[in-house]
């Protein structure tokens, strides 16, 4: 056992030593391994070279079916175009319709004889100023009353200004408007003046008995008056609050120990911000739209008189040679008088036609003006200057003044004896411009305010409050101090070095960019435009030439607002919107201070006027796919909508357009990369229309050919109002 266990040790010992390895067998192996490189690498290269013909074969393949599917659209995009503008011929339909409604409300206007003169024509205009200049001892409540007459003017010739096409609006004109409406605001603002001294006359009749002091408040629907004036000079008295409101000052000693009356103006409008200027197309711009088409106009009337002059022609030749076959001129003479009548007909039908196609050409441009953005950003303005292009007023302006109390009214034997100023009602300088006789820097402190913000308008943030400079036309922010905001009270309080008009400021863009939008049928040439922002969702119908506020959900809350259930056009409806604090309509200017997806005007007017055209039975909606396509293309989902379908999930199709070429997407909105590919057993065409009719019902086709032409229209402005394709 022991001899074998040796045995066992040195067997182990033998077998655990390493085999040396020769350098032939080394070699050896050294040959395998490159030859079974050399055999990956040849395998790979097959491998490779495979894949690559396959993928040529189905790159051949791709690009031979993509260029039968490009020379089948070149082969019909002339039949394409020539049908969408036959379609689109409702844009100057309803323009002509819009041109006609305008005759017909001056001629309303001419045969009602209610006094209030036409703001188009000047001569009106200025006996109109004249004789309510010559107008005195206006009460107060009559000038509010004679005021709506004057805003209402004001609002037709803005009115005018908007919605009147750039190409017919004349520089005379445009400067005559302008020049009206300034001369009626500073004629209702220097009648409230009057209007107010007059009333603080009266201030020692209409005092308060408990106080001693005067005070009134007027209300009305476009003006606010409050008006306090301190008879009794009692130092203590230095808080006024108006009839058992928070709306009133705290004023210093000085000025409750002076004669004097202070006054809150709330005009409900901004009368005080200069007028902005009107966006019209060069010159060089509308001649070469319209020059063209005039040419042929004149070209075909030239062509066919000179045909009618040869019939004549021909018809006195053949009188002169057969006067003989008198039966034979007759019929002769019928033929050539048909074939004039006939020809006369064409002329007006070929006259009508190029007309039309001025006005398309002059409704294109207009439309294309409202998407242009401005190369050169608004002049420089200093640190304390408000830029009214980046933010807009709202609520309307608070005249706020201190006025030196005039001389009361006297009863004496049965007669009211009152001093009536030459210098009319004047302002008491706060403070006072040398202050050498007063002891303490500290006796003009600034004056607090309250101020109620206008129920009617929404404020996302917390206002702005801001003062007009006199000197230098312009709003500013120095000068303000101690801003606090009540949002359920809608109360703002501020401190004021000055007084002096003061307004409220938003910024314009606070609900730009939007996150989303849709565009939905509802019924028969009735739609809603649904806008999704940051801070709010804005519902919006629009049926044939009218819109209308739905809906406004401030943080999943519903809002009620003033302009709800309410019927307007589409300018006097953007204005309304944007007066109420409710912009969603961008400017010329705007790309300055938002973040946008810019595309090109051409490619976003021609989406819109198709979605348009569509609208009637096509429901459209954002896709976050827009703003990964380059400036050239848009993208948005698109589905036909069918009032008994299930809504919850619809079935979008995603359509990427690019101005004269529209096509399927392969991608979905779930999708995780970006891809132009187009969908499989699909077409591209050189519109929406085409593209959409690929896969539509017959029966949503014929609504949309029925479509009217003011709805369309409407819903076209609205799109292009909001540029929903750039600013989402």
């Amino acid at each position: 056992m022991l001899i074998a266990f040796f045995y066992d040790v040195d067997f182990v010992k033998s077998g655990s030593k390493k085999k040396k390895v020769t350098k032939a067998e080394r070699l050896k192996l050294l040959q395998e391994e490159e030859e079974r490189r050399l055999k990956e690498e040849e395998e790979a290269r097959l491998k490779y070279e495979k894949e690559e013909m396959e993928r040529l074969e189905i790159q051949r393949i791709e690009k031979r079916k993509w260029n039968r599917l490009e020379a089948k659209d070149l082969e019909r995009r002339n039949e394409e175009l020539e049908e969408l503008y036959l379609l689109e011929r409702c844009f100057p339909e309803a323009e002509k319709l819009k041109q006609e409604t305008r005759m017909l409300s001056q001629w309303k206007h001419y045969i009602q004889c209610d006094g209030s003169p036409d703001p188009s024509i000047a001569q009106e205009m200025n006996t109109f100023i004249s004789l309510w200049k010559e107008k005195t001892n206006e009460t107060f409540e009559e000038v509010i009353e004679k005021s709506k007459v004057v805003l209402n003017l004001i609002e037709k010739l803005k009115f005018i200004l908007l919605e009147t096409p750039p190409c017919d609006l004349q520089d005379k004109n445009i400067i005559q408007y302008q020049e009206s409406i300034l001369q009626l605001q500073e004629l209702l603002h220097l009648k409230f003046n009057v209007a107010t001294e007059i009333l603080l006359r009266q201030a020692s009749t209409l005092a308060d008995l408990d106080s001693g002091n005067m005070e009134k408040v007027i209300k009305d629907e476009n003006v606010t008056l409050y008006v306090w004036a301190n008879l009794k000079k009692n130092p203590r008295h230095r808080s006024v609050r108006f009839s058992e409101t928070q709306i009133g000052f705290e004023i210093p000693r000085i000025l409750a120990t002076s004669d004097i009356a202070v006054r809150l103006l709330h005009t409900h409008y901004d009368h005080v911000s200069a007028l902005h200027p009107v966006s019209t197309p060069s010159k060089e711009h509308t001649s070469s739209v319209t020059e063209l088409v005039k040419d042929d106009v004149e070209n075909v009337e030239k062509a066919i008189s000179k045909e009618v002059e040869e019939e004549s022609k021909q018809q006195e030749k053949q009188s002169h040679l057969i006067q003989e076959e008198k039966l034979k001129v007759e019929e002769e003479q019928d033929d050539i008088e048909v074939k004039m009548s006939s020809a006369e007909e064409e002329s007006e039908a070929i006259k009508c036609e190029l007309e039309m196609k001025v006005l398309s050409e002059t409704v294109s441009a207009a439309q294309l003006l409202l998407v242009e953005n401005s190369s050169e950003k608004p002049d420089f303005f200093e640190n304390d200057m408000v830029d009214l292009f980046q933010f807009t007023t709202l609520g309307g302006v608070y005249h706020l003044d201190i006025l030196e109390l005039p001389p009361q009214c006297k009863p004496v034997k049965g007669w009211m004896i009152v001093e009536i100023l030459k210098e009319g009602l004047q302002k008491y300088t706060y403070p006072p411009e040398t202050t050498e006789d007063f002891e303490t820097e500290n006796a003009f402190p600034p004056i607090e305010v309250t101020l109620e913000v206008h129920e009617n308008v929404i404020f996302f943030e917390n206002p702005m409050v801001v003062r007009w400079d006199a000197e230098g036309k312009h709003w500013r922010t120095d000068g303000i101090s101690n801003v606090s905001y009540k949002p359920n009270e809608r109360l703002i309080t501020f401190s004021l070095d000055t007084f002096g008009p003061v307004t409220l400021i938003q910024d314009a863009h606070i609900n730009m960019p939007y996150q989303s939008w849709e565009l939905r049928p509802l019924d028969v040439n009735k739609v809603l435009l649904t806008v999704t922002t940051v801070f709010t969702e804005i519902q919006i119908q629009i049926k044939e030439n009218l819109c209308m506020l739905s809906s406004v959900k401030l943080k999943d809350k519903k809002h009620i607002s003033v302009l709800e259930g309410t019927w307007m056009t589409p300018t006097p409806f953007i204005i309304a919107l944007k007066e109420a604090g409710l912009n969603i309509f961008p400017t010329r200017y705007s790309h300055f201070y938002v973040v946008i997806n810019n595309k090109v005007p051409l490619v976003e007017v021609k989406a819109y006027r198709q979605m348009a055209l569509l609208s009637s039975t096509f429901a459209f909606g954002w896709s976050k796919w827009n703003l990964l396509c380059n400036s050239t293309k848009v993208v948005f989902k698109v589905r036909e909508h069918l009032p008994e379908e299930c809504t919850e999930n619809p079935n979008w199709a995603l359509l990427m357009f690019s101005g004269d070429r529209a096509q399927r997407l392969k991608i979905k909105e779930e999708s995780e990369a970006f891809s132009e590919a187009l969908k499989e057993e699909t077409e591209f065409h050189s519109t929406l229309y085409h593209m959409v009719r690929d896969f539509a019902s017959k029966e949503a086709m014929e609504k949309v050919r029925s479509s009217n032409c003011q709805f369309v229209n409407s819903v076209c402005h609205m799109l292009l109002s909001t540029r929903l394709l750039s600013y989402s």
